[in-house]
């Protein structure tokens, strides 16, 4: 029983960690959604994106989530004309970053769930461990 536990609990790890991870690439998303080049015509903060993916375990026998890969979102950037802008092009234009602050408003909220989703696992699953040494203590 406490194995099973065990590996709930390192379930539980992966997927907090994960979720770290995700919150680290929203946050820095956030951070970034005004920030244009810095030379004419140069390209602004582009959106970074995080996948995630199911690996086995063999010391568990079970699957845990990894971070895939941290990419780029390949979404256009806006443009704006703002020939005094230190970033515009020869016509004026200037390149947004393709960072949508609500997008990632409610990514940091879906984040912060299922980050409070796998702790909760995670103390559930240490609970029943510790009742189960108490138990055998008598």
């Amino acid at each position: 029983m406490v194995d099973s536990l065990k590996a709930a609990m390192a379930i539980s790890g992966s997927g907090l960690e994960a979720q770290t991870q995700k919150m680290r690439i929203v946050s820095e998303n956030l951070a970034n959604a005004f920030t244009t080049g810095t030379t004419a015509g140069s390209d602004p903060y582009q959106r970074k994106t995080i996948t995630f993916s199911s690996e086995m375990d063999k010391a568990f026998g079970v699957n845990l989530v990894k971070v895939r890969q941290i990419g780029h979102d390949g979404a256009a950037f806006v443009t704006e004309y703002d020939p005094t802008h230190i970033a515009a092009d020869d016509k004026g234009m200037v390149k947004k970053p393709n960072v949508d602050p609500l997008l990632e408003m409610a990514d940091m909220r879906e984040t912060a769930h299922a980050y409070e989703a796998n702790m909760q696992a995670m103390k559930q699953a240490r609970d029943l461990i510790n009742m189960a040494i108490d138990m055998m203590r008598g």
